[in-house]
């Protein structure tokens, strides 16, 4: 039985249609998408009925370890891999020149570019010169190597990467960078038909693709779902988002929902923060911010601390996810409304301070001062009797105050009111 369930297993390929399969790589190369790339690749392949794979690429560049991660997937599948740079405007700068070279078809719609894949650090900062060195010369041997794999211009090639040239379709269909340009996925497959290619382990394949299905495969509902947080601008909205709801709960305690509805914000930023390039320093500014703006609320720095806390702020938000990739950074636009929001907060907490503690007190001894009412005995400047704020006070005065005079309070001395005549 099992023999004849192997046998029907080895059968079932011959009995479904070939297929051609797209993935779709979009935004940065970071350790989800080449999650996606390893598990759609090894899946195809499993398949055994794909005729051919087409990446469709659309990067500013990424991470070098999930790049090459997603090449060694692409040179080991047992199926011929397509990486075409479209829709128009698209680009595959950086790490996707790379996966494009990689390919064993290279292809780009027109007015696409590729190229810039000089090396940096993903995070922004500035890397040793010697280690730049062999950082740079690492890649230029990775894409030489590649090229004459693949029979592409290495010259071109080397410049991009040691040299950050960048090209369009033109320009790498003139060079020998791609093997051709096409508007769209179905022209690619046409032009493709009954081409044959060198492999690379050195084996040819030509491709059978009349009448062939196109299949999508998308990322999972986890996949996109970490995507969607990874977002650089989603994460750092879900931090700030996470800080106040807490501070809300620990300031109102009862109140549950912030509460809730913080820590779930604040555990899926941190969740994020795992695959993006976080700059510790940069978090740590913001938390010190939020120090700033409680203690300008509770000890009344009357704005300095305020002050401190905005440029806290914004320096932490700048610094966060400083990556050289536009991408991978938090919406400038962003970072400036929550900055102007608790500028806006401050000011007028601030102001509220101020115009408090320039207000009459109206409570205890010194609430009495300045109030008027009524002499119920004649006054002189031993005793009397006065009614205030419906109460009953001793009161004396410099002079003589007949019963029934207004009277309005100067001073008072251990519960004796000092009283003078009300002009009103």
């Amino acid at each position: 039985m099992k023999k004849l369930l192997a046998f029907l297993w080895l059968l079932l390929p011959l009995g479904m249609g070939a297929e051609i399969y797209t993935l779709r790589f979009e935004g940065p190369i970071d350790p989800l998408l080449e999650e996606y790339a390893v598990h759609s690749l090894k899946d195809i392949g499993q398949r055994g009925n794909a005729r051919l794979v087409i990446i469709e690429i659309d990067t500013p560049g990424g991470f070098d370890t999930s790049m090459r991660v997603i090449i060694k997937a692409m040179l080991n599948t047992g199926v011929p891999v397509a990486v075409y740079v479209s829709p128009r405007g698209a680009r595959a700068a950086s790490a996707g020149f790379f996966i494009l070279l990689a390919a064993d078809v290279a292809a780009m719609a027109p007015g696409t570019n590729t190229g810039a894949a000089h090396p940096v650090s993903v995070t922004g900062s500035e890397i040793e010169k010697t280690m730049k060195e062999k950082v740079t010369n690492d890649a230029v041997s990775y894409v030489k190597s590649l090229a004459k794999n693949r029979r592409r211009n290495m010259e071109m090639s080397e410049k991009a990467v040691s040299e950050s040239r960048s090209y369009t379709a033109e320009e790498c269909l003139k060079g020998g960078l791609i093997d051709l340009i096409a508007a769209d996925t179905r022209e690619l497959v046409g032009r493709l038909q009954g081409k044959t290619l060198a492999r690379a382990d050195g084996g040819e394949t030509t491709l059978e693709l009349e009448k062939e299905r196109i299949i999508a495969l998308e990322m999972s509902a986890r996949q996109k779902f970490l995507r969607t947080i990874t977002n650089p601008s989603l994460a750092y909205f879900l931090l700030i988002f996470g800080l106040i709801g807490l501070y809300i709960e620990f300031t109102h305690p009862g109140g549950v929902i912030p509460g809730i509805l913080g820590g779930i914000s604040l555990l899926l930023a941190f969740l994020a923060f795992q695959i993006l390039p976080i700059n510790y320093v940069g978090l740590f500014l913001i938390l010190l911010s939020i120090g700033f703006f409680i203690a300008e609320i509770k000890v009344q720095g009357f704005g300095i601390l305020g002050i401190g806390g905005i440029i806290s702020f914004i320096l932490g938000s700048v610094m966060l996810i400083n990556s050289p990739i536009p991408e991978m950074r938090p919406a400038m636009p962003m970072i400036i409304s929550f900055a102007l929001c608790f500028a806006c907060v401050l000011l007028f907490l601030t102001m509220k301070v101020y115009q408090a503690m320039r207000r009459k007190k109206e409570t205890g001894s010194e609430g009495l001062i300045g109030e008027t009412g009524v002499a119920k005995t004649d006054i002189d400047n031993h005793q009397g009797k006065v009614f205030i704020h419906g109460e009953w006070w001793n009161a004396v005065a410099d002079g003589l105050i007949p019963t029934g005079t207004r009277v309005r309070v100067e001073s008072m001395d251990n519960l004796v009111l000092k009283v003078t005549k009300s002009g009103g």
